[in-house]
């Protein structure tokens, strides 16, 4: 399984999934930290990567434009420590096969995980 981790999500996620044994980048990394959102969707899309993020655009332009992947992990309500979004990481992964998270949203807070399949009725 393969990840692209955005910047609002810390590159200890990126460490931690390369020592779990999974492909993973962070955008820090593959000089996409200053890339618009619709780049880096094509760049996941490209290389059949899940985007981790926490910023709420993913979702909309997903959305709106009809697409069926790249499979989004996103995190919402509030701050996170590393290791409370590693935690939840893990059970995302423990919940969900690869082509399940590949062609869907998979929202993720403190108290829940909810999947969402892409792509999304308009």
């Amino acid at each position: 399984m393969s990840f692209l981790i955005d910047m609002p999500v810390s590159p200890e996620v990126a460490r931690w999934l390369k020592e779990k044994g999974y492909d993973a980048v962070h955008a820090s990394e593959t000089g996409l930290h200053k890339t618009p959102d619709r780049e880096i969707i094509e760049a996941a899309k490209k290389q059949k990567r899940i985007i981790i993020t926490a910023d709420l655009d993913y979702p909309q332009i997903l959305a709106l434009s009809g697409a069926s992947s790249p499979g989004v992990i996103l995190f919402r309500g509030g701050n996170y420590s590393d290791s409370e979004m590693l935690a939840l990481i893990a059970r995302v992964l423990d919940k969900f096969t690869e082509s399940e998270l590949m062609d869907a949203i998979s929202v993720v807070d403190k108290y829940r995980i909810r999947r969402i399949k892409l792509p999304i009725d308009r």
